[in-house]
């Protein structure tokens, strides 16, 4: 069955090459940052010199993903908002 408007002249190897691009953007862009995320979550008070180092690389790497899921992660510790009464 051919694809439909301007993608019937698409043969296989294109598709294919097309999916696997798509699965790299998504890797980058959602995958990696949200693991990426959970990682800093999970250890950020607890990491030495050499693992803050590695992540502060992993962030300047994958910045635009972790851009897109910032407004809504929070990463303030427990009883940060609260006013003392």
């Amino acid at each position: 069955m051919p694809l439909p408007g301007p993608l019937s002249h698409l043969d296989g190897p294109t598709l294919l090459l097309f999916g696997l691009y798509a699965g790299l953007a998504g890797a980058y862009l959602v995958a990696v940052p949200l693991a990426l995320y959970w990682w800093m979550g999970q250890r950020w008070t607890r990491m030495g010199k050499i693992e803050r180092t590695a992540v502060y690389g992993l962030v300047f790497l994958f910045f635009p993903g972790l851009i897109l899921f910032a407004p809504f992660l929070n990463f303030r510790l427990q009883g940060q908002g609260e006013s003392a009464a």
